[in-house]
């Protein structure tokens, strides 16, 4: 069943549109991460112009976060002061993001830029994430425990100025990485249409050892609003939020999040990363093969946006 996409200006297949929503859904709540760095390249792959995927995409995970942050929110599992801190970088990294989208895409250069930012961004984390995985099942085999972190060993960031208590998290540290941190992803968010779970879950655990009992409430919560001002300027400055096609995606998305969710009762944590760090390098793959690979078309003709 064909229905038309307005700001898109194309047919597409209702069913297929929703088969897509379900599936990453469906991987969403299997691996507990938003899913928009699998959704914009799908819609990329089917022929929907990187632009408009971006830009709605950005609105279906900012409805894909809104239950998660308020189930977290009524459970008290969201730090709320260290979610403020990476709102402000955030909200920081949305404009800087729009104004880098809109200046890329008068200049002609931004599927390339999109394109070639998910080469590197998933290729990075997707190997970090396979070589991690891969290490945990094998110290899982010889049965050895993991060994413990040090007690009194910092990063460097934790000599920084301007340190803040969060006491939710149990942290004293200075916000300037916290800011930084929440800049880039917003950034990243706005310009390539990913929530930016994936990479701030992990680095939040990781380098600010904050509690996985809060992290992840913590994450969506800054995430939903990161992504509700992405879809507000992006419908205000270049019109290409599609609100058919995100809608579908929605349904589709919350139909496959609960299959996911149960599902991924049954996988232990190391296969989870493992079975991930496969998507993720796979959908880097396909970019860099689409990069490489000389089109059926060498030239086209499009009309140039306007400055």
């Amino acid at each position: 069943m064909l229905i038309y996409l307005p700001i898109a200006e194309i047919p597409v297949n209702m069913f297929t549109i929703l088969g897509m929503g379900a599936a990453v859904g469906f991987i969403s709540g299997l691996f507990g991460v938003g899913g928009g760095f699998l959704m914009t390249p799908l819609l990329i792959f089917s022929g929907i112009p990187p632009a408009i995927a971006v830009a709605t995409v950005t609105g279906q995970v900012a409805a894909s976060s809104t239950t998660g942050a308020i189930s977290y929110w009524r459970r008290r599992a969201v730090d709320v002061k260290l979610a403020l801190i990476l709102l402000v970088g955030g909200m920081i990294g949305t404009v800087l993001g729009i104004w880098f989208f809109n200046r890329m895409r008068t200049v002609g250069q931004l599927d390339l830029i999109i394109q070639l930012s998910y080469v590197t961004l998933l290729g990075a984390i997707g190997l970090a994430m396979l070589a991690e995985s891969i290490r945990a099942m094998l110290l899982a085999r010889r049965k050895n425990a993991k060994r413990p972190v040090k007690a009194g060993r910092h990063a460097w960031f934790h000599g920084l100025p301007l340190k803040m208590r969060f006491q939710a998290s149990g942290l004293y540290i200075s916000i300037i990485p916290v800011i930084v941190l929440g800049i880039f992803i917003g950034f990243a968010g706005t310009v390539l249409g990913i929530g930016g779970g994936f990479i701030l879950v992990p680095a939040l655990i990781y380098l600010f050892r904050v509690p996985t009992a809060v992290v992840v409430g913590t994450s969506l919560f800054q995430i939903l609003f990161t992504m509700l001002a992405a879809t507000m300027l992006h419908a205000v400055t270049n019109q290409a939020v599609d609100a058919v096609l995100a809608l579908l995606l929605i349904v589709g998305g919350v139909v496959g999040a609960q299959f996911g969710a149960r599902a991924g009762a049954n996988i232990r944590g190391e296969h989870f990363r493992f079975l991930l760090a496969l998507i993720v390098l796979a959908v880097g793959v396909r970019f860099a093969v689409d990069l490489t690979v000389k089109p059926d078309e060498i030239f086209s003709i499009a009309p140039r946006a306007s400055r």
